[in-house]
């Protein structure tokens, strides 16, 4: 049995290490599936000319939209209410308009492959974050499945082939570090204070939310040049990828320990340059093979099923 490092085993639902619920681990698969798709999406309409801003701002209309719909004609369209106000603000705020912005910042400097691969890297912040807020203890299972992920994102980024003295280079990886950390704190958030109603229920209102931080800056972004690609990938990653991506990774966040939901995430980058070689045609070198390898290696560890102890 694994040794457990923290400062109360309380959360832990049997002594020294975490059940992880199967119903967790299938919304953090369907997460990584979801949210890999998007971004090869996101770069063929990108690279047809649409503006970063916009696309972000109408895929975030769309997904309220949609979402609102579904509720609506489902019959569970409710008002949040003050329990709610937590999860609704750190989603809708940090994971999804700060994220955004950040990230797409960030890749006016940083090739769009890195920063898929270092936006997603919420490790970095959750782990330290779920430790002292959460009080939640990390067994060396977790510690090995995190040094994995991480060790896998390193490969994949390659710092040592950076030419760091570039302009903007630098300042563009600290707004991709930070829109990892805005995911982090929206996923400690959602662990520490689950909201009243579901997942789903508050969803509408967070990509509202989200529509409105973000549109004082988009008017003052050019709307680029769309094609019919840009506008099919802004409908699916709107309509299907955003909202239902977005659902598994809060249903994630609420159901697993933040640790385990953090090194699940960092499989999504690996979905989307699978999806890119071969949609894209991009190559596929070596270094992203190892790289994601080692996070593979990490996700398994970290949902691998422990033994109960009577």
């Amino acid at each position: 049995m694994s040794k457990t490092f923290g400062p109360s085993r309380a959360t832990a639902e049997f002594r020294g290490e975490f059940d992880v619920p199967i119903s967790g681990l299938a919304a953090l698969g369907g997460a990584v599936l979801l949210f890999g798709t998007n971004w090869p999406l996101t770069k063929i309409a990108l690279a047809g000319g649409a503006g970063p801003l916009w696309f972000a701002e109408g895929r975030m209309a769309l997904s309220a939209l949609i979402s609102m719909v579904l509720l609506a004609v489902l019959g569970r369209l409710k008002w949040p209410g003050k329990r709610d106000l937590p999860a609704l603000l750190s989603v809708g705020l940090f994971q999804l308009a700060a994220f955004m912005a950040l990230a797409h910042a960030g890749l006016a400097w940083v090739p769009a492959g890195r920063t898929s691969i270092l936006s997603n890297a919420t490790s970095l912040f959750v782990a330290p974050l779920a430790f002292f807020l959460l009080r939640e203890p990390i067994s060396t299972s977790q510690i090995v499945a995190l040094g994995l992920g991480l060790g896998g994102v390193a490969v994949m980024l390659g710092p040592w082939a950076i030419n760091w003295a570039a302009p903007g280079v630098l300042l563009g990886h600290i707004f991709l570090l930070a829109a990892a950390f805005c995911w982090a704190v929206a996923i400690v958030t959602v662990r520490r204070y689950p909201p009243r109603l579901s997942m789903l229920e508050i969803l509408p209102w967070c990509f509202g939310l989200a529509t409105l931080v973000l549109l004082p800056r988009v008017l003052f972004e050019a709307p680029g040049h769309w094609g019919a690609k840009g506008y099919a990938a802004v409908l699916i990653v709107g309509l299907i990828g955003g909202p239902f991506g977005t659902w598994c990774v809060m249903q994630a966040a609420a159901t697993l320990p933040a640790i385990v939901s953090s090194v699940g995430f960092l499989a999504t980058p690996i979905v989307g340059l699978l999806l890119a070689t071969f949609w894209l045609g991009e190559p596929l070198h070596a270094d992203l093979v190892v790289g994601g390898l080692l996070i593979l290696s990490g996700v398994g560890v970290v949902a691998w099923p422990k033994r109960r102890r009577s």
